[in-house]
């Protein structure tokens, strides 16, 4: 059996199978609410946890999904906020921290796919925060699917 934790699954919005055996998912938070505009944000981590201070194992999973927070700028009741999250003036440490967690984590020979939407964050300067070198990844588009390799 294959190990994969989703470190910050929000709503498991790009996954096909939002219930598949082999994932750990994993947030900060449970939310729900159905907004006016037809939006409905479901937050149901399996496990309630902070990417910078995960609660497992060293080299426990074969896979890692690392999709943080990317917006530092939007409205406490912005339904983007609710939705995925918002960072601080201190995201380059958080998420340094938590790419460092998810390779402490992450078994031997094992993957973390990191997913980022440069909008309001350059993807250059989460590359210098983290301070590894992706193996291979998307660099055409706002939102980028990179592979490391541990």
């Amino acid at each position: 059996m294959t190990k994969i934790l989703d470190a910050c699954c929000g709503s498991r919005m790009f996954w096909f199978d939002k219930k598949h055996p082999d994932v750990t998912f994993m947030d900060c938070r449970e939310y729900y609410e159905e907004l006016p505009t037809g939006h409905v944000i479901d937050v149901n981590p399996d496990i309630v946890g902070d990417f910078r201070d995960m609660p497992f194992e060293d080299n426990c999973f074969d896979l890692v999904v690392f999709d943080p927070p990317h917006l530092l700028h939007a409205g406490e009741n912005s339904w983007l906020a609710k939705k995925y999250g918002k960072l601080d003036d201190l995201w380059p440490e958080d998420i340094r921290q938590g790419f460092a967690e998810c390779m402490r984590v992450l078994k031997p020979n094992g993957s973390v796919i990191f997913k980022w939407n440069e909008d309001q964050i350059s993807l250059s300067e989460v590359l210098r925060a983290i301070g590894y070198e992706p193996l291979f990844g998307n660099k055409r588009s706002k939102t980028h699917w990179l592979v490391f390799v541990k």
